[in-house]
Parts: structure tokens; sequence; C-alpha cells
């Protein structure tokens, strides 16, 4: 399994937005990628409009489909202008 936390800075007044173009992709993934095992919007309780997604993928194609599918690159360009700045991607591996 492959885990991966992507934190997303969103800019002040924009959290509704962003939220509502996230929203529509986690249905879109849950809905499509039975190889995501998890995906998961949450948001900080200490640091405003700070977000983190949850993802764990099942293997290393899961991951490279989830990239790949339409609904994501089409995600992007409606959550880029909410931003205050280039996602961190972090990727982990499952400890089994």
């Amino acid at each position: 399994m492959i885990g991966v936390v992507a934190t997303l800075k969103v800019q002040d007044g924009k959290g509704d937005e962003f939220e509502a173009v996230f929203k529509d992709l986690m249905a879109q993934v849950k809905a499509n990628e039975p190889g995501c095992l998890v995906y998961q919007l949450t948001k900080s309780r200490t640091e405003p409009g700070t977000y983190k997604v949850l993802e764990i993928y099942a293997n290393d194609e899961a991951l490279k489909a989830h990239g790949q599918t339409e609904y994501f690159k089409a995600a992007g360009p409606k959550m880029g202008p909410c931003l205050a700045g280039r996602p961190e991607i972090e990727m982990l591996d499952a400890v089994q």
C-alpha cells in the first residue's frame, strides 16, 4: 500500500469554493477507483486555510491511474485559483 498526504493552503475567503470542487473530485474518485482505498479531504483545526488530503492506494498502479483520470486533471484548474501556493505532497509506504 502507498500513502499520500497532500497539504493545500487555501486563500482567505476561498474555502467554500475549494471545498465544493474537492467534494466533487472525492465523489468521482470514490465511485471510479477501486484501487484507491482512502481519499479524504480534512481541514486543520489549528491552521486556518490549511487542508490535508489523506490518500491510500492499493499499489503503484492505482496511484498512477488516479493521476491520469480526466476528472483529476480537470480539478486542478478549478482548484488553482483558490490556493495560496503550491501543494506539498508527502509519499508514504505502508508498514505491514
